[in-house]
């Protein structure tokens, strides 16, 4: 590395954030990035390691230490290549990944890692501010044809690869917008939708074909994609969400998280949500049911909605409080160093108001004599580790809280049945995902999965290396072999 005393000479920094108070205003991405000089003092904090753990933490095998090295050096686009050629969409996992590599960073057995996803992000931002990041159409078509359906992380991974094989892809989405998650998962305060119109309109250059609007297996006929395209990639997500068939679950105000939070990214884009339909938390009292990044999410855009209260119960004890980036010695015995640590963990959107509860069951949603939802009922519970729940309640511990709006964020089941994927005659595995080989093929010759829907519901990051990891299998199947590269062949190239 360029300064082999770096770790020693500069301390950690990283994003700074606009004040609660401000950012509780918009919709907008709060976040302010480090300058430059700044960026490249966090680069030389990156070690000559000998064994860069930070590349088992990050499933797409990013080069990190050599493009913190380059962003030490000031040879930005040089790291730019580097990030590319294992990351399609670096300014996406920049702002959404949880930054499993820092957790592995071998400076982090005992000071702060580096600060990774930073350095990330704002390698990818220049890249688009300079110009450097363009349209690779391909040089020559192979006249092979492959259809994709869905078009979150893993499907726009996956299409973008196949396409610079030179083969035709089709991106088949059900919303009327792409971007799968990206558009109507994550709030725009974590990644406005401009970022990912650009890499829309970046693959539409590419000579990728955008079907908007097009549910495959009701509006899209399955015999078509059969007769039409030589091969098919599922990349449709983990959408069926894990339910809470409880008295009173029919009420009105109860809800699924993911029916709330895409209704305002839809409000950012200027769409109108008719008042039969719309859900707002504006002054309600708010409880939200799962305490995973999907509730986080809800309490954030509750509280820039203009909630009464919001609070957050979690079936799971409390983890240990050990802040951001814990040491070695200080992590739990069960996630040592390089492991993802199991602690507890406040997110920007709890930073900004949030009453948060563990270890808590919910029985019954309660109701007024007209039929409105006015709170709910809790008992506490004690973990024992097995049986079926492993889990007891606590007599005595019952407890009735007020609200006019239950958000349920406990987790995806899966992808969603029927359609397509009954019509195609795929197998599902024991969890409910399709089930896939290593090759990434389902049950049905010609046939792939990639992302949530063949592992389960996960990270941004690992369904953008899904997704490049099947469209190499799938390039693979066309041709008889690939060029494409795979993290799990260890053969990159530098580009």
């Amino acid at each position: 590395m360029g300064d082999v005393r770096g770790f020693l000479k500069y301390k950690r920094d990283h994003f700074h954030k606009e004040p609660v108070a401000e950012r509780l205003k918009h919709y907008r991405e709060f976040l302010e990035v480090l300058p430059a000089d700044e960026l490249q003092r966090q680069g030389a904090r990156c070690m000559d390691c000998g064994v860069p753990f930070c590349h088992t933490g990050c499933p797409l095998g990013n080069i990190i230490p050599d493009f913190n090295d380059l962003v030490y050096r000031d040879h930005w686009r040089e790291a730019l290549a580097r990030l590319h050629a294992t990351n399609n969409f670096p300014e996406f996992t920049g702002r959404v990944c949880p930054a499993p590599c820092e957790a592995a960073c071998v400076l982090g057995i005992n000071e702060d890692p580096v600060a990774i996803k930073s350095i990330e992000m704002s390698i990818a931002d220049r890249g688009f501010d300079e110009g450097w990041i363009v349209p690779e159409p391909p040089a020559a078509r192979t006249g092979k044809r492959v259809a994709v359906i869905g078009s979150g992380p893993a499907g726009l991974a996956a299409a973008q690869q196949l396409n610079r094989s030179g083969h035709w892809v089709t991106v088949f989405e059900r919303a009327d917008r792409p971007g799968g998650l990206l558009m109507y998962g994550i709030p725009d305060f974590k990644l406005e939708k401009w970022r990912v119109w650009r890499r829309v309109e970046q693959m539409k250059a590419e000579g990728v074909v955008f079907e908007t609007g097009a549910n495959v297996g009701f509006n899209v006929a399955v015999e078509d994609l059969r007769r039409d395209y030589d091969a098919t990639l599922f990349c449709i997500g983990s959408t069926a969400p894990r339910d809470l068939p409880i008295p009173g679950r029919e009420l009105p105000g109860v809800h699924f998280a993911m029916e709330f939070l895409p209704q305002q990214n839809q409000r950012n884009q200027g769409d109108e949500i008719p008042g039969e339909v719309s859900i707002l938390a504006t002054g309600k009292d708010v409880i939200i049911i799962g305490g995973g990044d999907t509730g986080s999410d809800c309490t954030g855009t509750s509280n820039r909605h203009g909630a009464r209260s919001v609070t957050q119960f979690e079936l799971l004890p409390k983890p240990a409080d050990l802040g951001d980036f814990p040491r070695r010695t200080e992590r739990p015995a069960n996630t040592p160093w390089p492991l993802w640590p199991v602690i507890l963990r406040t997110s920007t959107s709890h930073e900004e108001g949030c009453d948060r509860h563990w270890s808590l069951a919910t029985k019954e949603f309660r109701a007024d004599e007209q039929g409105r939802l006015t709170g709910l009922r809790t008992i506490e519970i004690e973990w024992i580790g097995s049986g079926n729940p492993p889990y007891k309640e606590i007599s005595g511990t019952e407890r009735d809280w007020p609200c006019q709006l239950v958000l349920l964020a406990m987790g995806f089941l899966g992808p969603e049945r029927g359609g397509a994927i009954e019509q195609f005659g795929l197998e599902l595995d024991q969890r409910g995902n399709i089930k896939a080989g290593a090759d990434y093929q389902a049950s049905v010759p010609g046939v792939f999965a990639a992302g949530d829907a063949r592992r389960g519901q996960s990270l941004v990051v690992w369904a953008i290396h899904e997704g490049r990891e099947a469209a190499r299998n799938v390039d693979r199947y066309l041709m008889g072999t690939s060029n494409l590269p795979s993290v799990n062949a260890g053969d990159y190239a530098y580009q």
